[in-house]
């Protein structure tokens, strides 16, 4: 069984992924931070992901990690758990996972290594590596480069540290087999699956026909009443709503998603200046989205609110 029951009871609800505010001058700005947490908690996240991708973890240095990732532990203050973003290489890996640590994190979301293409040998040692040298339990996130074989997620899955996989790739063939893998071959680990694709919710049925519930939402950081009214309709088996607000609002956000690079990040940032905390632009390699897409993403909001406003439950 999983050494960690309490945290994986406790992710069983809107994963919150914030993202980093930056001030003009480009600094970190804790205080817009603190406020984009704080409206997260209160809008009723079961978890917040801090300094993860939408926050930007490859853009910000260990102090600024390190100070974002203490200001998102105060402001939870228990009543949710804080998992921090931990990646690159091994040794710098365990150096984020240390200051997670120390700044009073709950849990490691261990994104995938920096650039190289590993092979499945190569991958199982760095996430045991990782392991091995924190306690705080550790979430694996397959995407990109780091892409795992079933036989591979059975020894991550009894690895000790280790407790769930985040799936970042969307091949449900593959993600079932590894499914299928753990449960035959580890039936003695409670391993914890999520879907972590972009807009998840436009695959959440999907997702939720092979027994993955848990999701993360990009949505829930500028619209949680859209995200929360899509995961009560998904839970209670409301396929009509479900259809609605997929139609009405998650298809068209992840077809204007695509219409720019790094949007699944500073599209997101624009949603939450719209929805009226200050949180400022995205850190270079990055850039600010079109502003004729920022004016379509302020229309469907308008419509996606409405859209969940008829919900049942809401």
């Amino acid at each position: 069984m999983t050494a960690h029951p309490q945290l994986a009871d406790r992710l069983d609800g809107p994963l919150f992924f914030p993202v980093t505010a930056f001030a003009p001058d480009g600094a970190v700005d804790l205080e817009a931070f603190r406020g984009h947490v704080r409206d997260g908690i209160a809008a009723g996240a079961g978890a917040v992901f801090a300094c993860c991708g939408t926050g930007e973890f490859h853009a910000l240095t260990p102090d600024e990690f390190a100070a974002c990732i203490a200001a998102a532990t105060q402001e939870a203050a228990g009543r949710v758990p804080v998992i921090a973003g931990a990646g690159y290489g091994t040794a710098l890996a365990v150096q984020f996972a240390r200051l997670a640590h120390a700044a009073g994190a709950d849990g490691l979301l261990a994104m995938p290594p920096y650039l190289v293409v590993a092979g499945q040998r190569g991958l199982l040692r760095h996430y045991r590596e990782l392991a091995a040298a924190t306690p705080l339990p550790v979430l694996v996130y397959q995407r990109d480069n780091a892409v795992f074989e079933p036989a591979t997620v059975v020894a991550l899955a009894g690895t000790p540290g280790i407790i769930g996989l985040k799936d970042g790739l969307g091949d449900l063939e593959l993600l079932q087999r590894i499914i299928s893998a753990v449960r035959t071959e580890a039936p003695d680990e409670d391993f914890l699956y999520f879907n972590g694709l972009p807009t998840a919710e436009l695959t959440g049925p999907a997702y939720l026909g092979l027994g993955v519930h848990r999701y993360s939402s990009a949505v829930f950081a500028f619209a949680p009443e859209i995200a929360l009214a899509f995961r009560r309709a998904l839970l209670a088996g409301d396929r009509d709503a479900v259809a609605r607000l997929l139609d009405g609002f998650f298809r068209p956000l992840a077809e204007l998603r695509s219409l720019g690079r790094g949007y699944a990040v500073s599209l997101v940032k624009a949603g939450v200046r719209l929805r009226g905390r200050d949180v400022g632009e995205v850190r270079p390699p990055l850039d600010a989205p079109d502003p004729v897409h920022v004016e379509r993403l302020a229309r469907l909001i308008g419509h996606g609110r409405e859209l969940a406003a008829a919900t049942p439950g809401a």
